[in-house]
């Protein structure tokens, strides 16, 4: 077991991205901060580090508990880091609302006839652009 690795490498093995390629845009577009700072893509990482991490509009917070170089399973990556409780929390209350949210089908209205729908068609066609 390696004694520290690379930020992006750690990501991926502890599979919250799904691409070492989608870890590095997450850690350029500034979603990761290790120990309070500003993280970049080769940093280097160590057991013990406090990782916060922005995605899909939820904010974890995590700490290092286990380097590998390789990517195993699910059950694997849930023992290489430890997520504190109130990061537990927060992502089990953003469930609850998407689970009683309303169906987002539901709110657009009517659904368009096809008659509408080839109206919307021939105006589509027809339409002046301004690139022409």
């Amino acid at each position: 077991m390696p004694d520290s690795m690379r930020l992006d490498k750690w990501l991926w093995a502890a599979r919250l991205y799904k691409t070492r390629a989608l870890a590095v845009q997450g850690v350029s577009l500034g979603r990761v901060i290790v120990n309070g700072q500003p993280a970049k893509a080769g940093r280097d990482l160590h057991v013990g580090d406090r990782l916060r991490l922005q995605q899909a509009g939820l904010v974890l917070e995590l700490t290092v508990a286990k380097l590998s170089l390789q990517r195993g399973g699910a059950t694997v990556a849930r023992t290489m880091y430890v997520e504190s409780p109130e990061s537990v929390a927060a992502r089990e209350q953003a469930q609850r609302q998407r689970r009683l949210a309303p169906e987002p089908a539901a709110l657009s209205g009517v659904r368009p006839t096809k008659r509408d729908r080839r109206a919307l068609a021939d105006w589509r066609r027809w339409s002046a652009s301004l690139d022409e």
